[in-house]
């Protein structure tokens, strides 16, 4: 009994011998009183520090009488302040200003320190379309090929993600990739999002977080639109290939809404083009979103949302260059110009942020989505049916209904931070008429070569947990996924539901090492997978289906000088076996072990107080294992590419950009003896802007190169052809393309 008392006292006395204070406090904008989400709090000489949740608050924990905390959020004055065992919440105010790099340092509360580019990206870079945005990703490109409204094909860290296999995408919590889609799976179309919207963007590359599942192997991005409209805006833009596009975006509440904790706003976008092909595309589209948020009292945010989205086109597909050598079309021509399709979709949610102690919050949201799709495609022109042609339809109506709720927890033990984050959730989806139909001329079905109904569901819960050991952020995670698949072929006589499932646990371990305010490092490790389309499920009766990837990355993030932030990063990542469902021929394809490995170099650099330089580039070998040297090269996976480009922001009102993106020869098929030919492209703005309107002119392809934006090895035959032959099918490029816009502010 004595021996335990004597125990008591030892350990009270030790704890009693840290003095330390806790502070409780609110950041927001000085300018509209709203709360800043992800600003950054730093104790001035240590590691210690914390980030603001979504109600802007924040909970810090001293070992010390008094400290000075250094308060940062990009595109705000710096603030030092001085506390001294506070009695109430601080209420930090901070006032907007132009971005400064020399303001920014690179100590991290998380593992997500790359995030501080893409900050200072959305921050400079305003974008002018949705699939745009997508390049806010360092080393991410797009390619369209199939006039505009079709989902843009993705590559990322020498993946050919195709249009969203290998990568996990999502905005406001709502996931864009969809599941055992009529085209592929994975299918992520950006199309419904209206550009001047958003607000940040939370990216990732790698396996290595827990709250990422499915798709989540070469990385994630994950997409914030704005909660409050910081002006009304109208916008219109004209330029060549009788190009229209509108957009306004309208603030409902005003200063009433203010006044009491509420805004709500509308926005909605149309477009037309016909392109640069010599088929017009009659393309059109139009988006209507509409957000509105309820503080219902001091620690309880509602927020509900509400979006649709529509499009139609007509595309020329890809061409063989055979066609155009021989002069029977045009590099704008096309052998089939009844390509093309039409898609919607419509969402509604609703998000509950609630703080529940002091150092605890918990997000709740539940959504539900109405899709539909419709594609008609010609890639072999006439090598299955000499009478008729080789057109498909691709056509699917779905319904999404998902809910996650995810609990953060801040907390102190043995005399350093933690931070607990955990999930649960689920998804699930009904994919209902999901065909493969040959056609001619969209009018006219001549075989249906699958027809199905398809139900997919996924359940999903994690735990990530972070111990911040004075210099030393150690990260650990772990995910549960369950899946269940059904899948009723309608081609069948006789009903049969055909069913499997499937779980798998995905962990993930992380470091982050602060060498001192502009130096740290980190070492990411985990496992990740992607789902293969529900149809290759039930084919392999359950088998192989849940293929994992296995990454690891070691890189370092640093200021050399006050005005440059460098990140470079070496990694690995490796795939088990795949099988994949094609969706063009209604086949199950397997594929064995693939390997790559690559360095990823990233630097923004503020050369003068209104003009900032950036660059990123990336290296990378990709290969498959399982194949003999030399015929094992991974077909349009990228092998060296670049972005780079400088941009201005004068005081004069006088603002604009120049970037250059690159990406190098790469193989075309596993022996490389077809080359998918290398690129650069550079695009253009300039604008004049004041608090009232804007005027800018927008130049893609400023230096009109000829270029291949979609590229692919296949086997085609043309009308007059009696054999087939195999070579490479691209997409040209857009040509130089100019724009010009008007914007109001009001």
């Amino acid at each position: 009994m004595k021996f335990f008392q004597l125990s008591l006292f030892l350990v009270v006395s030790s704890l009693s011998a840290f003095a330390h204070i806790s502070i409780q406090g609110r950041i927001i904008s000085d300018e509209d009183q709203q709360a800043l989400y992800g600003a950054t709090i730093q104790v001035k000489g240590t590691q210690t520090g914390t980030t603001t949740d979504q109600f802007g608050y924040f909970d810090l924990s001293i070992d010390a009488e008094k400290a000075e905390l250094i308060v940062q959020y990009i595109g705000y004055e710096t603030q030092i302040i001085e506390v001294q065992r506070p009695n109430e919440e601080l209420i930090i105010k901070l006032q907007p200003t132009s971005l400064m790099l020399s303001e920014i340092s690179v100590q991290s509360s998380n593992i997500k320190s790359i995030n501080q580019l893409a900050k200072i990206d959305v921050e400079l870079r305003p974008v002018n379309s949705s699939q745009e945005i997508l390049r806010y990703v360092p080393g991410l490109f797009i390619a369209q090929h199939a006039g505009g409204g079709k989902a843009e094909q993705i590559f990322l860290r020498g993946f050919d993600i195709d249009h969203g296999t290998d990568i996990s995408i999502s905005v406001d919590g709502k996931p864009v990739n969809m599941v055992s889609h009529a085209h592929g799976q994975g299918y992520a179309d950006m199309h419904f999002v209206i550009p001047e919207i958003i607000e940040s963007v939370d990216f990732g590359k790698g396996t290595y977080y827990a709250d990422q599942g499915n798709f989540n192997t070469a990385g994630y991005v994950d997409f914030r639109t704005k909660n409050k409209l910081d002006k009304s805006m109208v916008k219109v833009e004209g330029g060549q290939f009788n190009t229209v596009r509108s957009v306004a975006a309208i603030d409902l509440l005003g200063e009433k809404g203010n006044s009491n904790n509420q805004s709500a706003y509308i926005a909605g976008e149309f477009m037309l083009t016909d392109g640069p092909f010599e088929s017009p595309q009659n393309f059109y589209r139009y988006n209507l979103f509409g957000k509105y948020n309820q503080l219902l009292n001091a620690n309880r945010m509602l927020t509900l949302q509400a979006s649709t989205f529509r499009s139609e086109w007509d595309h020329s597909g890809q061409i063989p260059i055979r066609a155009v050598e021989q002069g029977l079309i045009g590099r704008f021509g096309a052998i089939d110009d009844t390509e093309g399709g039409i898609t919607g979709r419509t969402d509604i949610s609703a998000t509950l942020d609630e703080k529940i102690g002091e150092k605890t919050y918990l997000e709740n949201n539940i959504y539900f989505t109405q899709y539909d799709f419709e594609l008609y495609s010609n890639f072999t022109f006439f090598l299955e049916d000499p009478i008729n042609g080789d057109q498909i339809k691709q056509k699917e109506e779905r319904s999404l209904l998902g809910y996650q709720s995810k609990l953060h927890h801040e907390g102190r033990l043995m005399g350093y931070s933690f931070n607990t984050s955990a999930g649960i959730g689920f998804r699930h989806d009904k994919s209902n008429g999901n065909e493969l139909t040959r056609t001619v001329n969209r009018r006219t079905n001549l075989e249906r070569l699958a027809f199905g109904d398809i139900t997919e569901s996924n359940a999903f819960a994690y735990i990530n947990e972070s111990w911040q050991i004075n210099r030393l952020l150690i990260n650990a995670g772990v995910r549960l996924d369950y899946f269940k698949f059904n899948y009723i072929d309608n081609l069948q006589t006789n009903f049969v539901r055909q069913s499997e499932q499937k779980s798998i646990i995905s962990p993930k371990l992380n470091f982050n090492y602060q060498v001192n305010s502009n130096w740290n490092l980190y070492l990411k490790s985990g496992t990740g997978f992607h789902s293969n389309d529900t149809r290759v499920m039930v084919a392999q009766n359950g088998d192989d289906i849940l293929p994992r990837a296995y990454g690891a990355d070691f890189g370092s993030q640093f200021k050399p000088f006050d005005n440059l932030i460098v990140d470079v990063t070496a990694w690995y990542l490796f795939l088990e076996q795949e099988f994949v469902y094609v969706g063009d021929a209604a086949v199950v394809e397997p594929s064995g072990r693939t390997e790559r490995k690559g360095i990823d170099l990233s630097a923004r650099y503020q050369i003068l107080p209104w003009l900032y330089a950036d660059a990123d580039f990336n290296y990378t070998e990709p290969r498959s294992i399982d194949e003999a040297e030399g015929e094992n090269y991974i077909p349009l996976a990228p092998i060296y590419s670049g972005v780079g480009g400088l941009t201005f922001k004068h005081n004069s009102g006088i603002n604009g950009t120049f970037r250059a993106r690159y990406l190098g020869d790469r193989p075309a098929n596993e022996d490389f003896s077809e080359t998918a030919v290398g690129y650069i492209v550079a695009d253009a703005n300039i604008n004049y802007s004041t608090s009232k309107f804007e005027i800018g002119i927008m130049v893609d392809n400023i230096f009109n190169v000829d270029w291949r934006e979609a590229q692919f090895d296949t086997e085609s035959r043309l009308p007059f052809e009696s054999d087939p032959v195999s070579e490479v099918h691209f997409t040209p490029g857009t040509p130089f393309f100019l724009r010009a816009k008007f914007s109001l502010f009001f």
